[in-house]
Parts: structure tokens; sequence; C-alpha cells
């Protein structure tokens, strides 16, 4: 246990970092946000592996809150592999000016920041190593001009390396949701995210299983392309929730590529309920 300060010459200024102001006040490796943001709720959407839908449930979250009519954006911390613009039909160069860089904005309102708005071209390589990467995240919440947001979505890389670690640590995350598929290897993919999440003192809101099963389109019979669920037993055995079960659709992920919804000439992410139910049906926290 720290012990309190017994320099009675201290000032306020000088004990800054004196051990006897540990648990008090920002944690020491929280960063300033942008003067000219606020932002009420961070969440992150975190995965142990990559390859399951993790972005298509970010936006998809995201839109089901600025459907709700809150201010929504989504920090793109998928630095190497960034997928948000596409899905939102959005492309670069983001507009910078002396005060720092503004976020494109989607058709339904939603504000995105991504390297890939930064680069020369979206198809050109981020070839970084791990602490200028981790670097660039910060500036996403330093640099950018957010404005007064409800909810901010970060959308991290698969795994449990330097930028879900940046983001814990930098960011003041309200939780995270935990995004999974129906093999067997869900539990070593949900624990490890779990875990991390644990050991940073993150709450975990909830799990999406996504590509849980495809409707057959001839006779509408629910089919386990990639096996059974086990997600239910996962949940209950580490007293977790299961926000949703969401299906593989094609239409969706052909509407993610153009940057369209099912809505014709709408520029902006596939947003049927289907996909939106775990940002609808349950909710992720309160604006307040």
């Amino acid at each position: 246990m720290a012990k309190e300060c017994s320099n009675s010459s201290c000032s306020k200024e000088s004990c800054e970092g004196c051990p006897s102001k540990a648990g008090q006040g920002k944690p020491d490796f929280h960063i300033d946000l942008n003067a000219d943001s606020s932002i009420k709720h961070v969440i992150g959407v975190v995965s142990g592996k990559g390859g399951v839908g993790k972005s298509m449930v970010t936006a998809s979250l995201a839109n089901q809150k600025a459907k709700e009519g809150y201010k929504v954006g989504i920090l793109d911390a998928d630095i190497t592999g960034p997928s948000i613009p596409k899905m939102y039909g959005l492309k670069g160069p983001a507009n910078v000016d002396d005060k720092g860089v503004y976020p494109a904005v989607a058709a339904n309102g939603v504000k995105v920041m991504s390297i890939n708005l930064l680069l020369p071209g979206e198809e050109e390589p981020v070839i970084w190593r791990g602490p200028v990467i981790a670097g660039t995240v910060k500036q996403f919440w330093t640099d950018v001009i957010w404005g007064d947001l409800d909810y901010l979505f970060v959308d991290m890389p698969p795994g449990t390396g330097d930028v879900p670690l940046t983001v814990f640590q930098s960011l003041p995350v309200d939780g995270v949701v935990i995004v999974s598929s129906p093999q067997d290897l869900v539990r070593i993919i949900v624990l490890k995210a779990y875990k991390m999440a644990q050991m940073m003192s993150v709450p975990v809101l909830g799990i999406v299983e996504n590509y849980s099963y495809l409707v057959c389109p001839d006779c509408g019979k629910k089919l386990s392309i990639f096996g059974e669920s086990h997600i239910d037993e996962v949940a209950a055995k580490y007293d977790l929730k299961v926000l949703d079960k969401l299906p593989l659709d094609p239409q969706i992920a052909s509407l993610c590529d153009r940057g369209r919804d099912r809505r014709a000439g709408s520029r902006r992410n596939a947003d049927s309920s289907g996909v939106c139910r775990a940002g609808g049906r349950r909710k992720i926290c309160r604006s307040g």
C-alpha cells in the first residue's frame, strides 16, 4: 500500500509523481484527448485471432448507435490491415489544418479515422515497427478533432500485441466486446481476449459470435457451416453475456465490399437488423 507523503515542503505540483498519488485521478499511462473533442464512452472491439469479422461487427455497432440518435465515431486501430473506410465507402485524404486532423464522415454521420485516410493510396502497405504503429494509434486520440461524441468504437487488430496494449493503457476504455466464431477454437479465441482485458482491468461487455450460421436461400434452414456453436457454454463458464449470434450473409459481405447498405444508392456499411442486434437488443452502455 502506498504511504502518504511525509514531506511537509511538498507542493501539489512537485508531488504529481509521488507513490502516495497512486490510484487517484487519471492513470499514469492515459493520454489527453484532443482539446477540441469530447467523448463520453470508449468501446473496444477485440478478438484473440483474425478473420472473425471484427470490423464488420464494429461498424454494425456504430451504425446501430447512430440510428438511435447518438453521435458516434470509429477509431480504426488496425493500422496494418485497415478496412473500416472501405466498408463505409470513404476515401482520403483526410482534412488537416493547424488544429489537427479531421475524421471522414460517413453518410449516416459516423465519423471515421483510419490510416487509409492518410496514405497516398488505400492499397499502400504500412511497413512499420510496433512502436511507430502504437504511436499512430495514440495520435488518433490526441491529434484527431472528433468533436462531441457519445460513443467511440475502437476497431482493434487481432491478438494481444502492441496496439491492444496501447489502447488499454492510453485510452479510457469503458469496456470491450469480444468477437468470435463457432469453431472448436472459440474457447482459446475468447479466453485470450478475455484474460488480457482482465489483466488490464477493462470490463468485458459481452461476446458476439459471427458467422454463426448460414440460412439456406431455398428452404430457410440454418446451416452450421463452421461447425456447431460453443459460445454459450464458454460464456456460461466465465460468466459472460452472449450479445448475439450473427449469420453468414453473402449479401452483407458484398455490400461491405462496395461500401453500401441495403438501400440502393446509399454509401455506407451494410446495416440490416440481423447484423446490428448486438448493438440494439443489448445495451452496451448508457450515454450520460
